[in-house]
């Protein structure tokens, strides 16, 4: 991206970044898609009436919103906002879409930009003030019951999602006090980058009848009387694109998956005397060998740069698997493969280029993710009280886990103490054997994760 835009925290997506952005999104749809989940597009704008519909959520988001309230010269009648999230621009039509439970349950999703005016230092993909990769979904139900089972299959989609691209992380339920407003509860999948700090990637949250409630969503159930709706909701954003950056990258540029990589091989000519022709030849031929095969293959012919420029270029942009072709893999009928990751060369027979390059990707997408998991593991440490916790930050930095007896005083207090902030409730797990709340004695229930965020 390029973030010289004369807008502060607004980017323009390049187009290898789009590229690769367009990559990570499929993958998504192809998720949603596959458990019922329907793609639409609602409006940029809203009304005034329509932010003012749900209060407690709004007002998370009041100071950031931006407002249109001119056309030309003239003043609107009624101030329209730009959606910092579209909650108050889907639930208007639900409750025109939504009659009865023959229409139920509902489950659409969205790609869209939203906007807030951040007043923190913004940050490249992290902290915009144009979030232009939005992901939401909003699921509506007939019974508390099935929310709570998309609840888990959001879980599950998002799971999968994330150990598609190799990025680890950590599921926990967030704090009464920090949940996304007007949910019931929220789910936050955090990662943590080199750096030490946690990032939110992903986001998913019961809202029970809240929203419905507000916008008068409602149905007629099997015994003709109306009911409210129950509803999920759950969104990315580009911090996802960040942390696979972060997380894969090195001191050389880019590390790419090669399920959403741009470009998955890169095929450079290596020529030498009299062996031009020949070996351009040969590169074309294996180009078109691994396209039939379905891999997203580039063939470098640029005649103005050397070899090693162009392997400093590709490296930089992640491509995960580079293929030389010189006179000696002429003479002995060979290609020289040399992985992203780990930058290793192996020779393989030019007749097993296609399955060669595949099973290599696969090691690739294997590798990246041991290596990224382990990387998240050693960041994750248990402290007994708010002294050890410190150290412990302070020393290897990441994820730190303390037991909790699930008093939001007690939690508030952590933070306090430490100077990090309340993650969530580790989800899943809903017990410690044993041990005490350093804060107040009693006996401790939860594992709670504390952390600084972005």
């Amino acid at each position: 991206m390029d973030y010289r835009y004369p807008v502060k925290g607004c980017g323009v997506w390049l187009p290898y970044g789009f590229k690769l952005r367009n990559n990570v999104l499929n993958l998504m749809r192809r998720l949603l898609d596959e458990t019922g989940h329907e793609e639409t597009l609602f409006p940029l704008m809203i009304t005034s009436d329509m932010v003012k519909k749900e209060a407690i959520h709004v007002k998370s988001f009041e100071d950031q919103l931006f407002w249109v309230t001119k056309a030309g010269d003239r003043k609107l009648d009624e101030e329209l906002a730009l959606r910092p999230t579209s909650e108050t621009a889907i639930y208007p039509m639900m409750q025109l879409w939504i009659r009865s439970h023959a229409d139920l349950p509902k489950r659409v999703y969205q790609v869209v930009n939203t906007f807030r005016y951040e007043t923190k230092a913004t940050r490249p993909l992290i902290r915009v003030r144009e979030i232009s990769t939005f992901k939401e979904a909003h699921t509506f139900h007939a019974t508390f019951e099935e929310a709570e089972r998309q609840v888990e299959e959001a879980v599950r989609i998002y799971s999968q999602f994330f150990d598609s691209l190799a990025i680890p992380y950590v599921v926990s339920k967030r704090p009464e006090w920090d949940k996304f407003p007007g949910a019931l509860y929220s789910i936050a999948y955090d990662t943590v980058l080199p750096d030490g700090k946690v990032l939110q990637i992903g986001t998913v949250h019961n809202l029970a009848q809240n929203f419905s409630k507000a916008f008068d969503i409602t149905f007629e159930n099997a015994e003709g009387l109306r009911e409210y709706v129950w509803q999920t909701c759950y969104g990315i954003s580009e911090r996802v694109i960040a942390a696979l950056i972060a997380v894969h990258g090195d001191d050389k540029g880019l590390i790419l998956p090669p399920g959403v990589a741009p470009i998955q091989a890169v095929v450079i000519p290596i020529p030498y005397k009299s062996k031009e022709a020949a070996v351009t030849e040969k590169s074309r031929e294996i180009k078109k060998v691994l396209e039939k095969a379905g891999v997203r293959v580039w063939l470098d012919e640029r005649d103005k740069l050397t070899p090693g420029s162009k392997f400093y270029e590709w490296e930089l942009k992640g491509v995960p698997l580079r293929i030389e072709i010189g006179p000696r893999d002429l003479e002995f009928r060979n290609l020289t493969l040399v992985r992203r990751d780990t930058m290793e060369k192996f020779q393989v027979p030019e007749e097993e280029a296609a399955s060669r390059v595949l099973e290599t990707f696969s090691e690739i997408q294997s590798s990246l993710s041991r290596k990224a998991s382990e990387w998240l593991r050693q960041r994750i440490h248990q402290a007994g009280n708010p002294e050890e916790a410190v150290a412990l930050f302070r020393e290897k930095q990441g994820i730190v886990e303390v037991g909790w007896c699930s008093k939001e005083r007690c939690g508030l207090t952590w933070e306090e103490e430490t100077g990090l902030q309340v993650l969530g409730i580790a989800w899943g797990e809903t017990s410690l054997n044993g041990g005490v709340c350093p804060i107040c004695g009693e006996k401790v229930g939860r594992v709670l994760r504390l952390g600084k965020p972005y």
